[in-house]
């Protein structure tokens, strides 16, 4: 076992007797230092994985859990030993918890233990009159545009449902017969609306000749604008419609209008942050670790790509420069999505600095 780790194994979790003399190791052997935690099942399963910035205090909490139900004690009652490790710092103890979860994906660890599958991505198409299509990846040869990863598939397509009503793009099936306004055509004949969206002014109607080339394209620009960050105009829509109602005392209609800007700000605010860390959060982190064990780590587009002790030597130094350089000359990944298996890193990384944005200073921003 690593220097700075401890493991404690009894029979029978349930047992007061054990838990008393679980306890009293922890009590005695811990350290109040930060670091990471796992508890493990007779049969070696890793049953639960956490973290904090005082192991001790941490692992004492599980013995005081009030209640049978309480999660510390459903934990115990299924573990039957408990191995910890010490970090250098918070942000050490944080980046190796997330890695732990996502290798070993304890029962007990719910909030994080997520995958490419509690993902989503809205998908542009392709061919003529592009629709916007929530879907759960994207392709590596797939030429479409995505925008995210997002998290939480239904509230993203209640979102699109809302940017598509207030930009008027269809939603209707991929391989609908399309007839723009300006397409000659040998016969004019009358057609049909695909669905009730075009009756209802929700819809351009590209499928009934409804509207040009030239028109749709510009609406759908306005959605990519406005999931790019650079055009809140679909929101501004909605917002003077809902205070339109407002002031004509449509109070029933003003909440509704009220709903859809809310469901849309929800969808900007995410990709928002997604945005954020992707296109700050590249550089060179210094963190100050307990005992002076200070550790450097290189960020690049919100991921760590290399963490090492932070070099004290000339020579140490040198290296690192050579490290960062050939990091940050790799040609950077290009367009609107990032892998998923890298999501969950860079939502990490990104809260980490918008809760603690002193951390920033800090940063050595690369040339």
């Amino acid at each position: 076992m690593a220097k700075n780790s401890r493991a404690y194994t009894f029979k029978e979790p349930t047992s007061d007797e054990q838990l008393a003399a679980m306890r009293a190791v922890v009590r005695e052997s811990a350290r109040n230092e930060p670091g990471v935690y796992r508890m493990i099942a007779e049969n070696g399963e890793i049953v639960y994985v956490g973290k904090s910035k005082q192991i001790r205090s941490r692992l004492m909490s599980y013995f005081r859990a009030a209640y049978p139900e309480d999660k510390g004690a459903r934990i115990l009652r299924d573990a039957t030993r408990i191995e910890w490790d010490y970090e250098p710092s918070e942000f050490a103890a944080l980046l190796r918890e997330l890695r732990l979860i996502k290798q070993y994906r304890p029962r007990f660890n719910v909030a994080m233990k997520r995958d490419a599958r509690h993902y989503s991505f809205i998908k542009i198409s392709r061919g003529a009159a592009p629709k916007l299509n929530v879907v759960r990846g994207a392709g590596p040869d797939d030429a479409a545009v995505y925008y995210g990863p997002f998290v939480g598939a239904q509230r993203v397509s209640e979102a699109v449902r809302e940017l598509n009503d207030v930009l008027g793009l269809r939603d209707c099936r991929s391989d609908m017969p399309i007839y723009f306004a300006d397409q000659r055509e040998l016969f004019q004949l009358g057609r049909t609306p695909g669905c009730i969206r075009h009756e209802i002014r929700k819809c351009l109607g590209p499928c009934v000749g409804g509207c040009t080339v030239a028109e749709y394209d510009h609406q759908l620009a306005l959605a990519r604008a406005f999931l790019d960050g650079s055009d809140a105009g679909p929101a501004d829509t909605l917002r003077r419609q809902m205070e339109a109602a407002s002031n004509a005392l449509e109070f029933e209609r003003a909440a509704i209008f009220r709903d859809k800007l809310s469901r849309l700000e929800a969808l900007r605010e995410q990709f928002d942050r997604l945005r954020f860390a992707v296109e700050s959060l590249s550089f060179v982190y210094n963190v100050e670790g307990f005992d002076g064990r200070d550790r450097t780590y290189v960020i690049r587009r919100g991921i760590v790509r290399a963490e090492l002790d932070s070099p004290k030597t000339r020579r140490d130094k040198a290296a690192m420069r050579r490290l960062v350089d050939d990091i940050f000359g790799e040609k950077p990944t290009t367009g609107s999505s990032i892998p998923t298996h890298e999501v969950d890193e860079l939502l990490l990384l990104s809260s980490w600095f918008r809760k603690f944005p002193q951390e920033m200073q800090r940063a050595s921003r690369v040339a």
